[in-house]
């Protein structure tokens, strides 16, 4: 027999050996190279989203919805934590304008968004809300429509002028030609429905999906389409974030199916 083929196969054997170890070399050099520089191999998320801390601020309609919605967005992308801080849109405004350490703006309108487009990336409406009646628990005072907040024995709360919904509530109030005297104007849509849900006043214009958040102490009186105001919900990233293309891959998950999802589960409408 032969000793020829073994010797050949066992020259072959240790040919492909000789050539395997540089590749496996390389393969090692490679891994190394991008853990070492971070590199998205490494630091991107299970969807491909740069890992990082994130810090979004939100419009305070936005407080439970984001929530939830954060919680998922940090699910799908392992190692990402989004903080958000809410407050009326016009003290958003005011904190970007003054510097604030934050990666992405969500409004409750398009004009706050708008006045700071030298700050921002480009918006991108990722929900709408509608305004309704926030009532005491039971309706103590029967109020019906619109035109019941001009009764000068009810005490009426309204956002102030300068908030979204503040501007919101005058527009559809002025339209309908209905004089109202709040007994206080407040700083965001939260601060009105908790002045309704303590009793401090009789009803107050609030967002339907506020009012929600709070079934067991307000009842809500809906709003005619055709006298209501549709508020818009833009979403940016900011320009001073450190955390860029974490920030955009934020805010473009804001239009995704699965974040829709959540915003209609909330009573928000779709853009």
């Amino acid at each position: 027999m032969s000793l020829l083929p073994t010797r050949r196969r066992a020259a072959a054997a240790v040919l492909t050996a000789a050539l395997l170890v540089p590749l496996a070399a390389c393969g090692d050099d490679d891994s190394g190279t991008a853990k070492d520089k971070g590199t998205a191999g490494d630091s991107g998320t299970a969807s491909g989203a740069p890992q990082a801390d994130l810090t979004v601020l939100a419009a305070s309609s936005l407080t439970d919805v984001f929530e939830e919605a954060g919680a998922a967005y940090e699910a799908k992308n392992p190692g990402t934590k989004v903080t958000f801080s809410f407050a009326g849109s016009q003290e958003l405004a005011a904190q970007v304008k003054q510097g604030a350490p934050a990666d992405a703006l969500v409004t409750a309108d398009t004009r706050t968004m708008d006045g700071l487009s030298g700050d921002t990336g480009k918006p991108t409406v990722v929900a709408r809300n509608r305004l309704v009646i926030a009532a005491g628990e039971g309706n103590p005072e029967k109020v019906g429509n619109l035109k019941d907040l001009a009764d000068p024995k009810l005490k009426v709360v309204l956002a102030a002028p300068e908030v979204p919904v503040g501007r919101y509530s005058r527009q559809i109030l002025d339209a309908q030609k209905i004089e109202v005297k709040p007994v206080s104007e407040e700083p965001n849509v939260r601060a009105v429905l908790s002045k309704v849900e303590l009793g401090e006043a009789d009803a107050g214009l609030v967002y339907r999906t506020d009012a929600a958040t709070a079934t067991d102490k307000v009842d809500a009186i809906e709003i005619p389409d055709a006298e209501n105001a549709i508020a818009s919900y833009p979403a940016a990233t900011l320009k001073a974030s450190k955390h860029s293309e974490a920030a955009a891959a934020f805010v473009a998950w804001l239009s995704t199916p699965e974040a829709r999802k959540i915003f209609q589960a909330a009573g928000f409408q779709q853009p």
